[in-house]
């Protein structure tokens, strides 16, 4: 059985998120949240909250043990940007683009 949870509206880019996610797919539950409790990225925190969550997930609706799930798949995917302007020189204006993520972890039990 296939159990996600996601985190939407993440302040930070996709591609920093990804970086994390792509370490954790794969890997046993257990195995994926030590990883992530010892990357110096800031993006573990949120990536190991949804992981948090989508174990809690599989446990309290699905009465899957949690030392039997593996992480299936991680993905951070675009959010809307946020679009700021900078004053720049001559009367210009640079554009800023704050880039937001929603990530989605899938785990599954290990027969599956």
């Amino acid at each position: 059985m296939r159990v996600t949870a996601t985190a939407k509206y993440i302040r930070m880019s996709p591609r920093k998120l990804r970086l994390v996610a792509d370490l954790i797919t794969g890997k046993p539950v257990e195995e994926a949240a030590a990883i992530l409790r010892f990357l110096p990225n800031a993006a573990a925190r949120d990536v190991a909250k949804v992981l948090k969550s989508a174990t809690a997930n599989a446990e309290n609706n699905f009465n899957l043990s949690a030392d039997e799930l593996t992480v299936v798949s991680a993905v951070a995917d675009d959010g809307p940007t946020l679009k700021r302007y900078r004053p720049r020189a001559q009367g210009r204006t640079f554009q800023i683009l704050k880039r937001t993520s929603h990530i989605t972890i899938a785990v599954a039990d290990k027969e599956a």
